[in-house]
């Protein structure tokens, strides 16, 4: 071992052996003992490579920090106690190692090449189960009032080098109704997402088929294409911007008559004219701790604007552009409570143009913490056309659009297993008619 690590790992050694007053103040969150790493470290204990804490015990009943785990880490790694490391320890040895690479960065300890050694692939996902019910004055919204629905998303992420990262998505769901896949063309897994992304100091690239910015309010759906971002440490601004093809209701022609008594269009046609939409977004962002927003511009033309000259609903006569400004924000005032919005208009758009919502937060669950919960209120106003692709669930887009009150919450059952229910109540933008919605999601996170 070079004299270099030798030191810095003596180094480690010293400042272990004072870990019961350190732990204290580790500003990292406690490691749970069904962590996987926890498991780890308790095998190496059992093989003698980890002894443990400073009085010769490893105190398997008790919840350690991760520096803890990083200060015995860094022990084993220094002289493994005069203990040869098999191979399936050395392998727990460096997986540990890149796990608590920060913690034993900042012991002095550099994992740089033992990273190299331990899996260059993560994976992440999610199994939910989701149930949806719609009511508008008793109808069903297109033909159905429920949906049963369970999905599979697997999400990983591979290093490519210091810089690079591949990055992917892939989804399978089942309607439990029908038995078979919502969309006929995807009965197998699907690939969602794929892009590669590569980070700069301050300046981050991607490649491909990725979410676009503001996927939490008008944006919910992948675009293929680029992305550069701009985020210089410290001033909390940030730039970024980005353009391809989108397949969204921009490709759609939603051709439609204008009713001259109340000035709407009725008897939609969804037609496709175009395959996807042109797209590109431009904006600065801030995050001022307590405080974050955004500002950005979103373009996207396609024919289906147009066609023939024919005025639709989407865009204003002669013109195959939507232009959306969204502004959005959020303001934490307390560790409990926050408040966030946004308002998005598209200025090409006819009818059903504008979209806003102002939503008050109180707690939130959290996957790791079993009896976490969150709830929130919110009124939203969700124009059809002011949007690339929404997210929302119970006051959503469905038809021309909807307004109304939202309630909802989250309840960690079990670590990584969260509850969600949500309620709508408001009405139709073009009908006025009673809208009530209901949602529930169980979420098994991986």
């Amino acid at each position: 071992m070079k004299k270099t690590l030798v030191s810095a790992l003596t180094t480690a050694l010293v400042v272990g052996a004072a870990s019961t007053t350190f732990a204290a103040q580790n500003p990292f969150v406690d490691v749970p003992a069904d962590h996987w790493a926890y498991d780890a470290v308790a095998q190496l204990a059992k093989d003698g490579v980890v002894t443990g804490y400073g009085d010769g015990t490893y105190k398997g009943d008790k919840q350690i920090t991760r520096y803890e785990m990083a200060v015995m880490v860094a022990r084993a790694m220094a002289n493994n106690n005069g203990v040869a490391v098999s191979g399936n320890d050395k392998a727990l040895l460096d997986k540990l190692a890149a796990e608590f690479g920060d913690e034993l960065n900042n012991l002095g300890v550099r994992v740089a090449n033992l990273e190299k050694n331990a899996d260059k692939v993560a994976w992440h996902g999610t199994a939910e189960y989701t149930f949806q019910h719609y009511m508008t004055d008793g109808q069903a919204i297109d033909g159905k009032d429920s949906r049963n629905n369970v999905l599979f998303r697997l999400e990983p992420s591979a290093e490519v080098n210091n810089h690079w990262h591949v990055k992917a998505r892939l989804d399978a769901d089942t309607d439990l109704d029908t038995d078979k896949a919502n969309d006929a063309d995807h009965d197998k897994v699907s690939l969602k997402r794929v892009w590669a992304e590569g980070n700069y100091g301050s300046m981050t690239y991607k490649f491909g088929k990725f979410a676009a910015p503001d996927d939490d309010t008008i944006t919910d759906t992948p675009f293929s294409g680029v992305e550069v971002g701009y985020n210089p440490a410290g001033d909390g601004v940030n730039f970024i911007a980005g353009a391809g093809r989108v397949n969204s209701p921009a490709a759609l022609n939603h051709e439609a008559a204008l009713n001259a008594a109340t000035g709407e269009y009725n008897n939609w046609s969804d037609d496709v004219i175009d395959s996807a939409a042109n797209y590109q977004y431009v904006g600065l962002g801030l995050d001022k701790g307590k405080l974050t927003g955004a500002v950005r511009w979103h373009h996207l033309n396609a024919a289906g604007f147009n066609k023939d000259g024919v005025k639709n609903a989407y865009s204003n006569s002669k013109t195959d552009e939507a232009n959306i400004i969204l502004a959005k924000g959020a303001y934490r005032f307390s560790k409990n409570v926050a408040f966030k919005g946004f308002y998005a208009q598209n200025h090409d758009a006819d009818y059903f143009n504008k979209a806003g919502s102002a939503e008050l937060d109180y707690k939130g669950a959290q996957a790791e913490n079993k009896g976490s919960y969150g709830a929130w209120v919110a009124y939203r106003h969700l124009g059809r056309n002011a949007f690339v692709a929404s997210p929302w669930d119970v006051i959503n887009i469905d038809n021309h659009g909807q307004k109304g009150f939202e309630v909802g919450g989250n309840y960690a059952m079990f670590k990584n297993t969260i509850l969600t229910l949500r309620y709508g109540k408001g009405k139709d933008l073009q009908t006025d008619k009673d809208v009530q919605n209901l949602f529930g999601r169980v979420n098994f996170l991986f």
